[in-house]
């Protein structure tokens, strides 16, 4: 594959993009997902959090896998009802409601002025599905900037762009790690890292706490990689304070 100015100097990228689809999907999925046995279960049989296929160096993804390891094996063999309602519970309080959401898992609640749901970024995210064929489930009822989502069409991408790469099709790869980067330009970059703070300080879980660590670790390694600059968020966010279903 020849060096093209417009890709950082990297020259696994089949490597670099396997990972991150697989590391994007995964967190994709855990945090689209309601706590159920059924998706716990495999992740702790198959100690998915001992390490990771991406961003393993990043300083949020070592101190993420410091909290989930131990987590895992704390809960390997049979979850606990207890410790699967305590999960329950940080889920609900944390994503869903049903008064004050504590981490707005959606973007348009961080970056809209009236911190409302279903804003210009959500029909943006839409485009980004339609361009790669893609329809979000519950659609017009879940909105489409979801951070899972948004992760889910990042995994995607990269996914593509790994086959591009074991094909070795230079034109396609430049095309999907050009679209890669304007979506994380656009999107990810300018809002997770500061709903990852959110969910660090108001988790009462280690699993949410963990994973809230590896989601802005993913990120901040994507954005490395593809040379994207990553906004300097404060510490304190009132997104969640004037997030309320059914108002701002």
């Amino acid at each position: 594959m020849t060096k093209d100015s417009s890709l950082p100097d990297q020259t696994d990228w089949e490597m670099l993009q396997t990972g991150a689809s697989m590391l994007c999907g995964l967190l994709g999925r855990v945090l689209f997902s309601y706590p159920e046995r059924d998706w716990l279960k495999p992740i702790l049989e198959h100690d998915l959090f001992d390490e990771v296929p991406f961003a393993s160096e990043q300083p949020d993804v070592v101190s993420a896998l410091a909290l989930l390891g131990p987590w895992s094996n704390d809960h390997r063999g049979e979850l606990a009802q207890e410790s699967l309602d305590q999960l329950r519970a940080d889920y609900t309080r944390l994503f869903i409601g049903p008064d004050r959401v504590l981490a707005p898992p959606w973007e348009s609640v961080h970056r809209s002025v009236d911190r409302l749901l279903f804003q210009e970024q959500t029909l943006q995210v839409r485009e980004w599905y339609r361009r790669f064929g893609l329809e979000v489930a519950n659609i017009y009822r879940e909105p489409d900037d979801h951070v899972a989502l948004e992760l889910a069409l990042l995994s995607h991408v990269a996914g593509l762009a790994a086959k591009a790469a074991e094909d070795r099709d230079e034109a396609a790869l430049l095309r999907l790690i050009d679209a890669e980067r304007d979506f994380l330009a656009q999107h990810p970059v300018n809002w997770v890292p500061e709903w990852s703070e959110m969910v660090v300080r108001q988790a009462r879980t280690v699993f949410y706490r963990g994973v809230a660590l590896l989601t802005r670790g993913a990120i901040a390694e994507l954005a490395a990689l593809l040379d994207v600059a990553v906004p300097a968020w404060g510490l304190e966010s009132d997104a969640g304070d004037r997030y309320a279903h059914g108002g701002g």
